[in-house]
């Protein structure tokens, strides 16, 4: 029987909407999309790299949670509302994602508030 496991960042958002920041799922790990918000102070920068920073930060802290790293991501989404936004975004997810090189897709899209200029999914698999 597979092992199923929420995790919460404790956003706000994840209790209203009804989801989960990642699940755990045996070997598998899934993880929300996620945006620039620092979500002890449900603040968020207007900069994109600022942004994209902190969404790595958040996407961080939900992998650990679930006992792996960047280093088990297999696959990466990307959804701006801005394509032009995307690669001022580049060197911070070459810092995260430049050796891992996981399967990567952006997405031009709208985001459900306007002071959102990225949201980053991935999932991940667990060695």
């Amino acid at each position: 029987m597979t092992t199923r496991r929420l995790i919460s960042s404790g956003s706000t958002f994840e209790q209203a909407v009804g989801y989960s920041r990642a699940v755990v799922d045996g070997d598998w790990v899934h993880v929300a999309g996620t945006t620039g918000f620092d979500y002890q102070t449900m603040t968020i920068s207007d900069d994109i790299v600022e942004q994209t920073e902190q969404c790595m930060k958040n996407i961080e802290a939900a992998l650990d949670e679930a006992e792996c790293s960047f280093a088990d991501v297999v696959r990466v989404r990307y959804m701006l509302p801005d394509a032009d936004d995307f690669e001022p975004c580049w060197p911070v997810l070459r810092r995260y994602f430049g050796v891992v090189r996981p399967a990567a897709t952006m997405i031009v899209c709208g985001l459900s508030d306007p002071r959102m200029r990225i949201e980053i999914e991935v999932t991940a698999h667990r060695a």
